[in-house]
């Protein structure tokens, strides 16, 4: 099997899963196609599902029968599922990380080390692209986005600075925002802080949060009980609703009781938080942030 992505946390995440031999199992963001790879060894007749809303994942797909690929965003993972006659479902795996292929693709525009162009997204058929979010999105409106998905302190700042440039002449190109940003940047802190203004662009032309919401309530539907949900996410405010819809079935982490007391949660945390061995972040510079959970599907 190609692959293009060296997956993070791949052992921990697949052993998570808990996978058996005939069972049915959910790669949600299948890229490179490395951590369904593992999957595929411990499978026998089983079922793998694959998914990834980027087309170029499709040619990393090995002709093996037990292989369904999927080219969609994972919120539509319920519906797809149910149309192929395959729920319930034994475990289902997310890395949300954007892949190494689509990083180091310039013309993507996912990253601060090209020259590329203003795009940032994950399906290049979707309509919105971080050019569209930088040169038409009204300026508070813009602020907000740097200050919920970046936690950009100076989210005002960095508006201003973009609203007066493109009075003058449109932002196309990845160069020129870091260019025009460069002043903002805390000394010392660049790399992190335009690491920040780019997922803030990233999250809002992917609309990923929202994507993710909803993905993980229908993990929570179509597990069978005894499932196991295995998430690799890698920034504080995915990571935040990983945790809180895990332990509470809800995003604002608030456990729900009935009358009897008895916790109103459709999964339970299994083991602790798992992050990467100091060699992995050593090897890979995109584990460094990376946290895996996993819970499983109450009986």
């Amino acid at each position: 099997m190609k692959t293009y992505h060296d997956p993070v946390l791949a052992e921990a995440a697949v052993e998570g899963l808990n996978v058996l031999p005939g069972g049915r199992y959910v790669d949600a963001t299948y890229g490179g196609g490395g951590h369904s790879a593992l999957i595929l060894e411990k499978l026998q007749q089983g079922k793998l599902i694959a998914i990834d809303q980027d087309k170029d994942a499709a040619a990393n797909v090995p002709d093996d029968y037990r292989i369904l690929f999927l080219n969609q965003n994972f919120r539509y993972m319920r519906n797809f599922l149910k149309l192929y006659g395959l729920l319930p479902v034994d475990g289902i795996l997310a890395d949300l990380g954007v892949s190494s292929h689509q990083f180091d693709q310039a013309e993507r525009g996912f990253s601060t080390r090209f020259e590329g162009p203003l795009d940032m997204r994950m399906n290049r058929e979707a309509g919105l692209t971080a050019r569209d979010v930088v040169n038409e999105y009204p300026s508070e409106k813009l602020a907000d986005v740097f200050f919920l998905y970046g936690e950009l302190r100076n989210a005002y700042k960095i508006a201003g600075a973009i609203d007066k440039q493109r009075k003058v002449a449109p932002i196309n190109t990845t160069t020129q925002l870091t260019a025009l940003l460069n002043k903002l940047a805390p000394r010392g802190k660049e790399n992190k802080f335009f690491a920040q203004v780019f997922q803030a662009l990233r999250i809002e032309v992917n609309q990923e949060l929202d994507a993710l919401r909803e993905f993980l309530v229908q993990s929570a539907e179509v597990l069978r009980p005894g499932g196991r949900l295995v998430v690799i996410s890698y920034h504080s405010l995915e990571d935040r609703l990983v945790k809180h819809f895990m332990r509470s079935g809800n995003f604002r982490g608030e456990i729900e009781k009935d009358f009897f007391g008895n916790p109103l949660t459709p999964l339970v945390a299994v083991g602790k938080t798992i992050m990467p061995a100091p060699e992995e972040m050593e090897r890979n510079s995109r584990a460094r942030s990376a946290r895996l959970r996993i819970a499983e599907k109450r009986e």
